[in-house]
């Protein structure tokens, strides 16, 4: 996983995450922090696998590390963070060695991770979107009753 290493090591990625923690350093909801972007990448290899779902595992791993990397830029611009993380990405992929093709299918992941429809797609945005909301433990967090997210996103039982 050496273009993941790549994005790791990349300063837009960890200027970004830098951002992220400064910008909910008194978030009592989820965080978008490296603990959220790995459990997202690993969660989206078990469904990758459950589902018998050939995305590769680098696709898996550059989509959960970027997808919300731009959430800082909602909290500061207004910008809804898949885009501003998507517009992050293209500047990442390309010098951590993805090539055109797989950094469109990571971008459309990134853009469509928070978007319902992106659901029961079979390809690496639908790993996205799912391995992001099964990600989060609403069924134990102690600011649940006021989080604003839909009863039907909540993630009221442990699966992963």
């Amino acid at each position: 996983m050496d273009r993941i290493d790549k994005i790791l090591k990349h300063p837009v990625f960890i200027e970004c995450i830098q951002k992220n923690e400064t910008a909910e350093k008194d978030r009592i909801f989820c965080r978008h922090n490296m603990a959220h972007f790995l459990d997202v990448a690993r969660i989206g290899r078990i469904i990758n696998a459950e589902e018998g779902l050939s995305t590769e595992t680098e696709l898996i791993y550059a989509a959960a590390l970027l997808h919300d990397i731009g959430k800082h830029m909602q909290y500061a611009e207004g910008i809804p963070h898949e885009q501003a993380s998507a517009r992050l990405a293209w500047v990442i992929l390309p010098d951590c060695g993805f090539d055109q093709n797989e950094t469109d299918v990571i971008i459309e992941a990134i853009r469509g991770h928070r978007d319902e429809r992106s659901a029961c797609e079979k390809g690496l945005k639908g790993i996205l979107y799912r391995a992001d909301k099964l990600s989060r433990a609403c069924f134990c967090c102690p600011a649940e009753g006021e989080c604003s997210w839909k009863e039907g996103k909540k993630n009221r039982s442990l699966r992963y």
